[in-house]
């Protein structure tokens, strides 16, 4: 202990006892005490892009994940080749949630069977319908991409959800795309399926594919290949023991962060990346500005063939808000007039470029 420490010590307290000695016999004992404790605390999070406006005619159905793969070694100094088209933007960090002195009542998710309302202009796909191609082969058509839109003549958009930190919007979500037939892909982590498990059922019943979003959320970037192998594997034995199916191909960086040699580690791990076109920017919250007519108009704004949809299924973890929850019929709705259907991530990879 150092002299600053010793001298920050409190003095100790010293207790006297006297023996009186009124009556022979008689013995009286010393007294002695002591005490102390302390607590603990809890983190934030980060911001992102737009793109720009389109429409068209004629949408389409869709389906669930592939089927698993192996992983390969690969050394660290490999390089990769082509790199994402638009800027980079950061999907929102898992916050870190406080303590629970009591137990949470469980959530009660919608049941799997639609009661689809049908609409003029869309079909309601919820169904798969073509099987899916093996991870390897569509990681070879995509290698090297971290994927923000898809090329395709169909007027279909891919609504994706990220699930880390909670589920408080997921129950919201699920039952508005069964009451309007619409599919959706999922990117959950590990944590989130351990902590969720229910959650992750209901998704992958209500027949939404799921994929690997890492397993704690970390940064890849600051990771080690071997790291970044471990968080794959770990995620995908939490995710696929719920869903039955493998996490491959379908993968999402933590906080949308990488480089060209995390996509080519991604890649060699039977994985291709999905970015997104547009960030709704509902994970800010209400107390970052956004409201649900921000969350509409973004995703109205940049519409486009084969436009990717970035929506948490969580809730703020300061002001409590789930907007993408909120504004999801009514995007589905704005979407639907501008002539546009909906489709899955895998859906659009099976399509392949």
């Amino acid at each position: 202990m150092t002299g600053s420490a010793r001298s920050r010590r409190r003095p100790r307290r010293h207790v006297r006892a006297f023996l009186p000695l009124l009556l022979a016999g008689a013995l009286v004992g010393p007294l002695a005490a002591c005490g102390g404790d302390d607590p603990p605390g809890d983190a934030a999070q980060t911001t992102a892009p737009t793109s720009t406006p389109t429409a068209a005619p004629a949408p389409g159905p869709d389906e669930p994940t592939p089927t698993p793969s192996p992983s390969e070694p690969r050394s660290p100094s490999a390089t990769t080749t082509a790199a994402p088209t638009t800027s980079a933007v950061p999907t929102s960090p898992v916050p870190t949630s406080p303590a629970r002195t009591t137990a949470p009542a469980p959530t009660t998710y919608p049941s799997p069977s639609p009661t689809v309302r049908p609409s003029p202009t869309t079909p309601t796909p919820t169904t798969p319908s073509v099987p899916l191609p093996d991870p390897w082969t569509t990681v070879g058509e995509w290698a090297g991409l971290d994927v923000e839109a898809f090329d395709t003549d169909r007027a279909v958009v891919a609504l994706t959800f990220d699930g880390g930190a909670s589920d408080a919007a997921l129950a919201s979500i699920l039952g508005t795309l069964r009451e309007e037939g619409v599919p959706a892909t999922f990117f959950v982590t590990g944590d989130f399926a351990r902590a969720y498990p229910g959650g992750v059922t209901a998704i992958a019943r209500a027949g939404h594919p799921v994929g690997n979003h890492s397993d704690t959320h970390v940064s890849f970037p600051d990771s080690t290949n071997a790291e970044i192998h471990d968080e794959l594997v770990r995620a995908d034995g939490a995710i696929s023991a719920l869903t039955g199916r493998a996490t491959a191909p379908l993968f999402r960086f933590p906080f949308g962060d990488r480089t060209p040699l995390d996509i080519e580690v991604v890649n060699d791990e039977g994985y291709v990346p999905i970015r997104w076109t547009v960030d709704t920017l509902g994970w800010q919250g209400t107390s970052g500005g956004i409201t649900t007519d921000v969350v509409r108009d973004r995703v109205r704004d940049t519409a486009r063939p084969g436009q990717v949809v970035l929506m948490h299924v969580g809730a703020h973890p300061e002001d409590g808000s789930t907007l993408d929850a909120d504004a999801l019929p009514g995007m589905i709705a704005d979407l639907r007039a501008l002539g546009y259907g909906f489709t899955t991530v895998p859906r659009l990879l099976a399509e392949g470029r």
